[in-house]
């Protein structure tokens, strides 16, 4: 009796250019995806969209399409059907997925009341899993990391195709770890016990260090002079004075040098709670809305400290 054929595992690496960053109001002009059979790249599709839709500057910025680009690339009507054949059922691949999968879940339902039904796949999250030492997770530092095609970057198919190109390699150590992981769980009442008792340690030896730092500033204050170790490292003393500022009076003159951008930071955090429960004006909400430069998505879990009658988390920790 022949043996079955083994079903080839395809996988849709994917990338969008788009009008801007909200996916309930903006459209996507770009399309690029890569067909991968088993790790193969197996076939190609890209097509510039016609969206009839103004492109906001700050989007323009990083891919570089004009509306006069768009002119003579197909309409939505025409080249979704295309699209959406090309995607099939399969997995959608994508780095910060949440951000593409939107756009195409979002034109699916706008266009043909349809939800996609298709898993994605974050390789930003999976490239955070693997190498959790890197400050940066955007999709420079992946192809830098598994030396992909960095050419045509910041357009559709110039990012599908670095990262179709590095995403096999990134795919098998992370199922490597996720493996490990995996044969970890039956120990997961002793791993708890131990993640603490690191926690702890972290604790003490960052108390220590604060006393030693408490040391070397008395040491200085005193007189001392610069120390140098064995191995070449210099401690040595820096005192500057720092000043608190009134934004109403700062904003205006950081505005007029092109520094404001700099000089202040954004809660995020902030922003979100207040789009998604205070009683703010509409016309507020919606500006806050266009003011989005990014979407993302964090999973976290939380300890629950015995002594906290209302049982509040101390922490979350991002997975």
């Amino acid at each position: 009796m022949p043996r079955a054929k083994k079903v080839k595992e395809v996988e849709i690496v994917v990338d969008v250019e788009t009008t801007g960053l909200d996916y309930t109001k903006e459209k996507i002009i770009e399309f690029a995806a890569v067909k991968l059979a088993d790790g193969k790249i197996t076939d190609t599709f890209e097509t510039l969209i016609n969206a009839k839709q103004h492109i906001r500057k700050a989007s323009q910025a990083i891919h570089g399409i004009s509306e006069e680009d768009l002119k003579d690339a197909p309409s939505e009507e025409e080249i979704y059907p295309k699209i959406f054949e090309f995607i099939g059922d399969n997995a959608i691949v994508a780095h910060n997925a949440i951000f593409d999968f939107s756009f195409l879940n979002n034109t699916s339902k706008r266009l043909y009341k349809k939800e996609l039904t298709n898993n994605y796949i974050d390789t930003q999250m999976m490239f955070k899993e693997v190498y959790p030492q890197f400050e940066s997770c955007g999709l420079d530092c992946l192809v830098n990391v598994f030396q992909g095609t960095n050419e045509k970057r910041h357009r559709a198919m110039g990012d599908a195709m670095a990262l179709a190109e590095c995403y096999p390699k990134l795919k098998k150590l992370y199922f490597q770890k996720y493996n490990w992981q995996l044969s970890q769980i039956d120990h997961v009442e002793y791993l708890f016990e131990r993640y603490l008792r690191l926690q702890s340690a972290i604790n003490t030896m960052q108390s220590e260090i604060q006393d030693l730092r408490s040391i070397f500033k008395i040491y200085f204050e005193k007189g001392g002079k610069q120390i140098k170790s064995n191995s070449g490292e210099i401690l040595t003393y820096n005192h500057k004075k720092n000043f608190s500022y009134d934004f109403s009076q700062i904003k205006d003159p950081l505005e007029q040098i092109g520094a404001l951008e700099k000089a202040v930071k954004i809660n995020n955090s902030f922003i979100d709670r207040l789009l998604g429960g205070a009683k703010i004006p509409e016309e507020v909400r919606e500006k806050l809305k266009d003011a989005r430069l990014e979407i993302s998505e964090n999973k976290s879990f939380g300890i629950i400290k015995p002594d906290k009658k209302a049982e509040k988390v101390e922490k979350a920790e991002k997975v």
